[in-house]
């Protein structure tokens, strides 16, 4: 029996950095249209300070008009305290809770406000809200392939903090290449050392990329036994510290075709996947201008 493709949906992570702020309504209008399409997992929304992230100030809103009854897709949401964890966690709707978990002391404090000690308690506290709400805790390892403030980065340090993650209880883990910078080699020898070491984990990779990297990216993660890709349709948003402004979110109409051409079954509505590609279009066009 073929393995499955796990593809989280990202639209939180394309929205969050625009300028204006989009409508409620017309957010709620395009997570129904991502959940239609029957994607696994959909990062819709985050419980953060609305000082931090003004796009995200209407993720609650978003909720009792998110039409989940027809679609087999997960919501996650992000959170960055014990607050938002709180906060998060009392919704039934939420499946996923996810913490970004910098393995870049420079990072952590400028993502979160804390110390990466301090975030190791937060991680310890969300673990234990979800386990009592019947959650999953998804981290995302925040400069797991580098990182651009000399911050010292290789491939051990990355299993040791795995290692003290997987001991708390974490069961996912999503290596996320923050500002851009993996390389197949480094992709390939991570996901080939992390996956056997911890056959217990879902590990997944949560790629930023140039236009011309996404498929060297993508094929040494899979060549390497990953099966869990983070997208956003048409490569929106991704991290406004990388360096090249060419650098966005892994397209997920990428992730699509490249899996295609492996003859994965996705289980995806290709005629409502045509619409959200040029629904994405049209929102994000509207608002990246402002």
């Amino acid at each position: 029996m073929q393995e499955s493709i796990h593809i989280v949906e990202c639209p939180r992570d394309a929205m969050q950095g625009l300028k204006a702020f989009i409508p409620t309504k017309e957010k709620i209008s395009y997570l129904n249209s991502l959940l239609e399409v029957g994607f696994n997992t959909l990062d819709f929304g985050s419980f953060v300070s609305p000082s931090a992230i003004p796009q995200m100030a209407d993720t609650a809103l978003l909720l009792p008009e998110l039409n989940l009854e027809k679609t087999g897709t997960k919501l996650l949401a992000i959170v960055a305290n014990v607050r938002g964890a709180r906060e998060a966690s009392m919704f039934e709707e939420i499946s996923f809770l996810g913490f970004p978990f910098s393995i870049s002391e420079t990072f952590q404090k400028r993502n979160t406000n804390s110390t990466i000690d301090q975030s190791l308690h937060t991680v310890e506290q969300a673990w234990n809200i979800c386990e009592q709400n019947r959650k999953q805790l998804v981290i995302y390892l925040s400069m797991g392939f580098g990182n651009p403030y000399g911050d010292e980065w290789n491939s051990e340090i990355v299993l040791n903090w795995t290692a003290r993650l997987v001991d708390m209880g974490i069961k996912i883990i999503s290596l996320a290449d923050t500002v851009g910078v993996a390389n197949p080699k480094d992709i390939s020898s991570l996901f080939s050392s992390l996956i056997p070491a911890f056959p217990q984990i879902e590990f997944g990779a949560h790629f930023h990329t140039k236009p011309n990297a996404w498929k060297e990216k993508i094929d040494a993660a899979y060549m390497n036994g990953c099966r869990r890709f983070d997208g956003a349709l048409k490569g929106y948003g991704g991290c406004p510290m990388a360096d090249d402004k060419l650098t966005g979110n892994m397209p997920t109409e990428n992730l699509v075709n490249f899996f295609r051409s492996k003859n994965f079954d996705l289980n995806l509505d290709e005629a409502q996947l045509g619409i959200a590609l040029g629904e994405a279009d049209q929102l994000f066009s509207k608002y990246e201008s402002h």
